[in-house]
């Protein structure tokens, strides 16, 4: 059985005996040890051709700048294939058993965040190739993105497969425990940040818990208000966003002004309908703001040449401002192996995974679809700019801590698919013993290096001038 699968999870009336019962059949179809082997198949596409597939949708003046940021290190060039990965992944064996997936689990999209409470977080933070499907998918995903970050600091061969293995053992454990907790108590389940450094402190050296205690310090500054000291000033009296050409490009600065107002007016209609996606209360939030200002932002490295968006609004005067950030939603690079999404607009696929997956949202989380000034209908998710983030440094982690870390994506990855799976069928699937575990650091291995095949790939095509790269 592959990942063409589409199987859905269905126990809402089976017992807890009947569901594990499940889990250890499919270990007759698909023997944990199965999951450790990687080929690529004999008719894999070209990579170069998929992401140029990809770049079809996207801004042309972009793409060049993605090629480049995925050219920089073979890292960088796995956090903008996941496409590439998502067809691979396709043609390896799947239980059978679906979860809502991230899509995109690498270790860079695990990070602290703010819940709406005003508590410091751990959890999933990207969601654009959210999707239901095979839950060994994420789990390949974030482990093969271990063992490349591996790879690029420097660890050895023994040390990757350690960071690996405990992470895949990480998430067996939690997806367990999960499995004999009542279903609210799932969902009630979160990672608080303050606590992950309670426990984690004493296992690291002075240094790293320097490092860590900085960044949980450092993430509570990552507001709105700091977003806006670096990303806006006063103009002429009035509050503007400042240009930092391309990556932060406002209104005036990218269109003649024709083309220029009616792509405002888009803009300002999109706040205006995304507000139906939200809550009533966040509703009437929405409404005590007014929008001001307005740019393009380019964001990451797999989104680069997608149209996003930076919206400066402001309540009571302009020391009360509200960052948005209107991304646009494509199809997700699951569909065509996983199936098609329930919803009909991509904006609110990524909405429904996050608030499925996310143990906190973004309360301004939301969707909406507009005319763009080309004619084309185009998906959007909107949500705060940056609200108490903090992205993980993968390249300054020892062996010690990216193990930890990778320890603390495991559970949290677990967590998110068990609110959705059948986390029962799983944890009796995963069973007790490391097989699985043994299995998943092979696979990594072998993906790390197909995707340095792949990275190089796209090197030699810039090279031949078949794609144009710039950095920045």
């Amino acid at each position: 059985m592959n990942g063409t699968d589409t199987t859905t999870t269905t126990y809402e009336h089976a017992t807890p005996r009947e569901r594990a019962s499940r889990g250890r059949a499919a270990r007759s179809r698909v023997p944990r040890s199965a999951h450790g082997v990687f080929a690529p198949a004999a008719d894999r596409p070209d990579p170069v051709e998929i992401l140029e597939d990809q770049s079809g949708s996207r801004l042309p003046e972009l793409v060049p700048l993605r090629y480049g940021r995925m050219t920089e290190s073979p890292f960088r060039f796995f956090r903008g294939a996941a496409a590439l990965m998502a067809a691979d992944l396709a043609t390896t064996p799947a239980t059978g058993l679906r979860a809502q997936l991230c899509g995109d689990a690498h270790l860079l999209n695990f990070r602290l965040l703010a819940s709406p409470e005003r508590r410091l977080m751990f959890d999933i933070n990207d969601f654009d190739e959210t999707l239901p499907g095979p839950w060994e998918w994420d789990v390949k995903r974030l482990a093969a993105s271990l063992a490349i970050a591996g790879r690029g600091n420097g660890f050895g061969t023994a040390q990757r497969t350690r960071v690996v293995r405990a992470t895949v053992a990480a998430y067996r454990r939690a997806m367990e425990e999960f499995a004999g907790m009542r279903t609210l108590d799932v969902w009630y389940a979160r990672i608080d940040a303050d606590e992950l450094y309670a426990t984690l402190s004493a296992r690291i050296d002075a240094r790293s818990r320097r490092r860590m205690s900085a960044a949980l310090t450092k993430a509570r500054t990552r507001d709105h208000l700091q977003a806006l000291d670096k990303l806006a000033a006063v103009v002429d009296g009035e509050l503007r966003i400042t240009p930092d050409p391309p990556l932060i490009a406002p209104l005036d600065t990218l269109l003649p002004g024709v083309e220029r107002k009616h792509l405002e007016d888009q803009l300002r209609q999109l706040v205006d309908r995304y507000a139906q996606s939200l809550p009533a209360d966040r509703r009437a939030l929405l409404a005590q703001y007014r929008v001001v200002d307005m740019a393009r932002k380019v964001v990451g490295v797999g989104s680069v040449g997608t149209r996003c968006w930076v919206i400066l609004l402001l309540g009571r005067d302009a020391d009360d401002p509200l960052l948005l950030q209107a991304k646009e939603a494509q199809t997700s690079v699951l569909a065509p192996f996983a199936g098609a999404a329930a919803q009909a607009n991509q904006g609110e696929r990524v909405v429904a995974g996050q608030r499925l997956m996310q143990a906190a949202g973004d309360m301004f989380l939301g969707w909406e679809r507009v005319e763009g000034i080309d004619g084309s209908e185009r998906d959007f998710y909107i949500r705060q700019l940056r609200d108490w983030k903090a992205i993980p440094q993968a390249d300054l982690m020892s062996p010690q801590v990216m193990r930890l870390f990778g320890r603390t994506c495991g559970v949290s990855l677990a967590r998110a698919h068990a609110r959705s799976g059948d986390r029962i069928a799983i944890a009796a699937y995963l069973g007790r013993s490391d097989a699985f575990d043994r299995a998943i650091a092979r696979f990594a291995e072998a993906y790390a290096d197909q995707n340095e095949r792949d990275c190089a790939a796209l090197g030699k095509a810039v090279e031949e001038g078949r794609v144009r790269a710039e950095s920045g």
